[in-house]
C-alpha cells in the first residue's frame, strides 16, 4: 500500500514591532499605499475623537488625513481618482445620543471619499473630503466592481435601523458618477430592504463567481453568512445562503448569526472554506466547508465549530471581532486570523491553519498578545511575505482595552 505524502506545515512565528501607543480610542484600521511607493502604509483611528490618521511606511511617522469627522467606522480605499495612489473612502455618524447600537442617528450613516494629495509625505496639502450619500446606520463598505467595470461603486452595509436594532436594512450601491470631483452625490441603487438585519462583517472577494471580472461579497449579519454576487447573466443580485452561524445563545444573548467573515482557498479553490466569527460581537470561531454529499444533490455547507473564546459578558456580547483570510506562509494556501479584543485572558489574534478544510480540521497558534479590533495583511517589510497589523479596541460603551495600540507583526515564518 503506497504512503500518502504529508505537507509540511511550517510553525507560524511573528515579530511586534509598535507603531503607535497610548491611543485614546482605537476601532480601524486599513494598509492603502498612501504614497504610491509598492509599499503599504496603514491607516488608523478610532470613533470618539473623529481624527483619522495614516503612518508611513518606513518608520511610521503619523500625520493627519482629516479631523472633525463625527464617528468614523467603517473604511476601505482605492484609487477614486485615477492618478495612481490610494484615495480612502469612510463611513461616518452612526449613533446619535446615547451612543451604541440602540441610537441610530437618523440624519447619519454618511460616506465621504477622501482626495489623496498625491504628495502626502511630502507637503502639508489636505486630503479633500467629498460626499458620496448616505444611509441610516452605514457601518461598514468596501470599494471594487460589482455589477460593471468601468466605474468604481461602493457597496454599503448599515448595521442597525432606527426602529430597532434588529429591524430590517437597506444594502445598497453607490456607482461613480463621470465627474467623480463634483458635488454631487453619487446614484444609489438598494440591492436588497428586506432580507437581512444586523450587518456586521463583509468581505470584497474576487474571481469566485466563474465567467466574470466582477467582485462579491461574503457577508456576516443576523442571519447568518450570505455570500451576495450579481448574476450577469440574469442581470440581478443574487445570493447563496451559507449557513445560520451561532444560534445556540440567542435566549441569553439576543444575538445570533454571525459577526464577521472571510473566504479562504486551498489549491485551485479559491472559496474552499468561509471562516466566521459568530455571533455579533461573538466568542464562537466556525468555518464552513462544502458539502460533499449534498440531499437530493442541492448543494449545501457544512459548518464546524472550531473554539470559544469565553462567556459573553453582561452586555450580551463576546470577545471576537475580526476574521482575515491569507495565505502566510507561501504554500499556496490560505491560512486564517481572529481578532479577539478581549478582556484578558481573550485577547489578540489566533492563527488556524487547514490541515484538511474540507473535514474541518485546523491547527492554531496564538501568534499576538495585544486586543485586536482588526487585522490587515501587507508586505509591510518588504521581505515578499505576508505580514499582519493590529489595532485595538477601545470604544465607548463597549470595551476599552487598558492599552490601545497599533502594531505590526513581521512575519518570520519563511526565515527559520
Amino acid at each position: 500500500m503506497p504512503v500518502q505524502s504529508v505537507k509540511a506545515i511550517a510553525v507560524p512565528l511573528f515579530g511586534s514591532e509598535t507603531v503607535t501607543d497610548f491611543l485614546r480610542d482605537g476601532y480601524w484600521l486599513e494598509a492603502p499605499d498612501i504614497t504610491g511607493s509598492g509599499q503599504p502604509d496603514l491607516v488608523g483611528y478610532g470613533l470618539l475623537l473623529g481624527e483619522i490618521y495614516w503612518y508611513q511606511n518606513p518608520g511610521w511617522q503619523k500625520r493627519l488625513v482629516i479631523d472633525k469627522i463625527k464617528e468614523p467606522v467603517g473604511m476601505d480605499y482605492g484609487d477614486i481618482t485615477g492618478n495612481g495612489v490610494a484615495d480612502l473612502v469612510v463611513c461616518y455618524q452612526l449613533y446619535g445620543p446615547g451612543g451604541t447600537i440602540h441610537h441610530a442617528d437618523p440624519e447619519g450613516g454618511k460616506i465621504d471619499w477622501l482626495e489623496n494629495p498625491g504628495n502626502a509625505a511630502e507637503s502639508s496639502e489636505q486630503w479633500v473630503r467629498h460626499y458620496v450619500g448616505r444611509a441610516t446606520g452605514m457601518h461598514r463598505l468596501r470599494v471594487g466592481h460589482f455589477t460593471r467595470t468601468d466605474r468604481i461603486q461602493i457597496i454599503g452595509f448599515p448595521i442597525v435601523a432606527v426602529e430597532g436594532v434588529h429591524a430590517v436594512l437597506p444594502v445598497v450601491l453607490f456607482t461613480q458618477p463621470a465627474d467623480v470631483r463634483s458635488s454631487a452625490e453619487w446614484p444609489m441603487e438598494v440591492i436588497t430592504n428586506r432580507d437581512f438585519r444586523m450587518i456586521h462583517g463583509v468581505a470584497r472577494k474576487a474571481n469566485l463567481v466563474p465567467g466574470t471580472d466582477l467582485d462579491s461579497i461574503l457577508m456576516a449579519s443576523d442571519e447568518g453568512v450570505s455570500w451576495l454576487y450579481y448574476d450577469e447573466t440574469l442581470d440581478e443580485w443574487t445570493w447563496e445562503h451559507v449557513g445560520d452561524g451561532d444560534e445556540s445563545q440567542f435566549e441569553r444573548t439576543t444575538f445570533k448569526g454571525s459577526g464577521d467573515v472571510d473566504g479562504g482557498r486551498v489549491g485551485s479553490d479559491p472559496l474552499a472554506y468561509i471562516a466566521a466569527i459568530e455571533p455579533f460581537h461573538g466568542n464562537t470561531v466556525a468555518v464552513y466547508v462544502r458539502n460533499p454529499e449534498p440531499a437530493g444533490g442541492a448543494g449545501g455547507w457544512i459548518r464546524h465549530v472550531l473554539d470559544i473564546y469565553g462567556d459573553p459578558n453582561e452586555n450580551g456580547e463576546g470577545t471576537g471581532h475580526t476574521v482575515m483570510c491569507r495565505d502566510f506562509d507561501g504554500d499556496g494556501d490560505d491560512e486564517f486570523l481572529i481578532g479577539l479584543r478581549g478582556p484578558d485572558p481573550w485577547q489578540g489574534a489566533i492563527y488556524y491553519k487547514a490541515v484538511d478544510a474540507a473535514r474541518g480540521l485546523f491547527l492554531k497558534w496564538s501568534v499576538s498578545r495585544e486586543s485586536v479590533a482588526r487585522i490587515v495583511a501587507g508586505d509591510f517589510s518588504g521581505t515578499g511575505t505576508l505580514d499582519f497589523a493590529t489595532i485595538s479596541y477601545s470604544v465607548q460603551h463597549y470595551f476599552v482595552a487598558p492599552k490601545a495600540q497599533i502594531t505590526l507583526h513581521e512575519n518570520l515564518i519563511l526565515e527559520t
